[in-house]
């Protein structure tokens, strides 16, 4: 099991104290003295590895199994000896301009809570700081874990979203500046921008509904005191997911002005192309109708008539060029 623990620790009164080795001894110890819980955390852990902990806190098989396989989707379950909670923490890599997610798994019941992370970006090591420099707030016991988590978990998205909305600001300036080489990439920027921000919100928006039930549900193991706290939550998740909508809107919106640009371009260069075609035309006609074997055409034989061709041609293409110029085709 050592390799799977990441942190093991018995709190009575608001603080980490030392306590039995074995877990069914510190979760007995735990209970015997009141005010006191086991928080242990474990970091994808094998069915075989999970097997001791499973029997010794009494955690239900369908939770157990849904900790053990990673892809879950954000949820609350009431089982008869704990409370079960998914939650879907984000990473968003600035440099490549992508968006994964992991997950966090979250047991509490009688005098204990077992938490079960998935990935590199869950915020459980830093919680358990905070919380241990708190006191006031683990004397809550479990339920305070909980919290700590989900708001860890909640106040990320936002960091997250405003990097979002960062980054979308430079592809939305990118979008409206002149056309140059890279255009052609640009729909594909948005596309990618856009499944990411998808992403993104199908590891928040299905916490909603269980940020709800917490924030004001009578639930086993949860203090009702702890109603405020998990609104405070719900209320920061709600702005969090206000933002990522917002984001899909105008991602909609600029690759919308994306393409109508793009049509705009190709129309512009078709009337360019079509002005010099026609400018093309009328010296390539004169000098086919000269280009003929007849004997009998105007000018033939005058010494003359070479140049007046010329100039003629040559004053029909400038002519065109004004003509174009003065209505923007070039």
């Amino acid at each position: 099991m050592a390799c799977v623990i990441v942190d093991c620790a018995i709190y009575r009164h608001g603080e980490r104290a030392e306590g039995p080795a074995e877990l069914a001894d510190a979760l007995e110890a735990a209970r015997a003295e009141g005010e006191s819980f086991v928080w242990i955390g474990l970091y994808e852990p094998t069915e075989k590895e999970f097997g001791l902990v499973t029997s010794e806190f009494g955690l239900h098989p369908l939770a157990v199994e849904d900790a053990l396989n990673a892809h879950q989707r954000p949820k609350l379950e009431v089982y008869d000896d704990s409370l079960f909670v998914v939650l879907k923490p984000v990473v968003y890599d600035d440099a490549r301009d992508t968006v994964t997610t992991d997950e966090v798994m979250v047991f509490i019941g009688n005098c204990f809570v077992v938490t079960v992370r998935h990935g590199e970006g869950s915020p459980l090591g830093d919680v358990r700081r905070r919380l241990e420099r708190d006191p006031g707030m683990l004397r809550h016991g479990p339920t305070a874990v909980l919290y700590a988590v989900c708001d860890a978990v909640v106040d990320h998205y936002t960091e997250v979203a405003i990097l979002l909305h960062a980054d979308l600001d430079e592809l939305e300036a990118e979008v409206f500046a002149p056309l140059g080489e890279d255009v052609r990439h640009t729909a594909s920027r948005i596309y990618s921008f856009k499944r990411q921000v998808v992403e993104f919100r199908r590891a928040m928006l299905p916490l909603v509904e269980p940020m709800a039930r917490l924030s004001g549900t009578e639930l086993p193991f949860v203090d009702e005191k702890s109603w405020p706290f998990f609104r405070d939550v719900s209320d920061h998740l709600a702005r969090a997911n206000e933002s990522v909508e917002g984001l899909d809107r105008l991602l909609s919106d600029i690759l919308s002005a994306h393409l109508a640009q793009m049509g705009v371009q190709q129309n512009d260069d078709m009337r360019k192309i079509s002005a010099w075609a026609a400018m093309a035309a009328v010296p390539t006609m004169i000098a086919g109708v000269y280009g003929m074997n007849f004997t009998h055409m105007p000018e033939l034989r005058q010494p003359w008539g070479y140049p007046v061709v010329v100039a003629l041609m040559a004053g029909l293409v400038a002519w065109l060029y004004r003509l174009f110029k003065r209505r923007g085709w070039l």
